[in-house]
């Protein structure tokens, strides 16, 4: 069992993750769902009901935003006050701000649809995926986004490809760095990644800082320091 740093909503005590699934109640909707994270004090909250308020939050932000820099939006998001350090909610953030850097750049996307999209794959994409499935969320996201702005399907062929070729970077990048996780860390990694590879296959460009310096470390009992590439340490 390994303590996670993000504090518990309902009581406050330490997250702990559990080496294999248990049948859980959630405080807040009471569905029975298997999962294998919870509080110290039993308590256990489901995706749905973690990300709820930070999603619908999200795609209001991501409607009123102009900047092309899919970097400054993220960062705009994960500083919202439904938004927490680690959770679900993250594999949505990557792939919504990344949409909305891409509309703002010209992609020829019905925004709405595409964000509804966005906001249904990234949801189902489940807290931890990273350790327990091998494959971050984050880097999902990206995936989805290129899926959606490309309208690729399990029968399409170049885009079914490229979007499976993006997510493998992302992964290749994040997991050349190491654990434990950080939400914020394989995000900034993933839209790194994303920027280029859809100048390259889509002709959008996005725009990137010279710099991503990450400002949530002081929050994150984890943060591996200089092993971040986003560590102020580095600037």
């Amino acid at each position: 069992m390994e303590k996670n740093s993000e504090a518990c909503l309902v009581c406050g005590e330490d997250l702990v993750y559990f080496e294999t699934h248990r049948e859980m109640e959630c405080i807040y909707c009471h569905r029975n769902f298997m999962t294998n994270v919870a509080c110290k004090n039993g308590h256990y909250i489901c995706d749905e009901c973690h990300a709820g308020s930070a999603v619908r939050s999200i795609v209001e932000t991501c409607n009123r935003m102009t900047g092309k820099d899919p970097v400054e939006i993220a960062m705009t998001l994960m500083n919202d006050e439904h938004v927490h350090l680690h959770g679900p909610e993250n594999h949505v953030i990557v792939g919504a701000a990344l949409l909305t850097a891409y509309r703002n750049a010209g992609g020829d996307i019905d925004f709405d649809k595409a964000m509804r999209e966005m906001v249904l794959r990234g949801s189902k994409v489940p807290g931890g995926a990273c350790g327990f499935w091998g494959c971050c969320g984050a880097a999902v996201s990206g995936g989805i986004f290129y899926s959606i702005v490309s309208g690729s399907s399990p029968m399409t062929v170049e885009s079914w490809g490229n979007a499976n070729v993006l997510t493998a970077n992302c992964l290749s990048v994040i997991g050349s760095i190491g654990g434990p996780r950080c939400c914020k860390r394989n995000a900034f990694i993933t839209i790194q990644q994303a920027v280029p590879f859809v100048a390259e296959h889509l002709g959008i460009q996005l725009l990137l800082p010279n710099h991503i310096i990450c400002t949530f470390y002081k929050n994150n009992k984890q943060c591996i320091g200089s092993r971040c590439p986003f560590n102020p340490v580095h600037y």
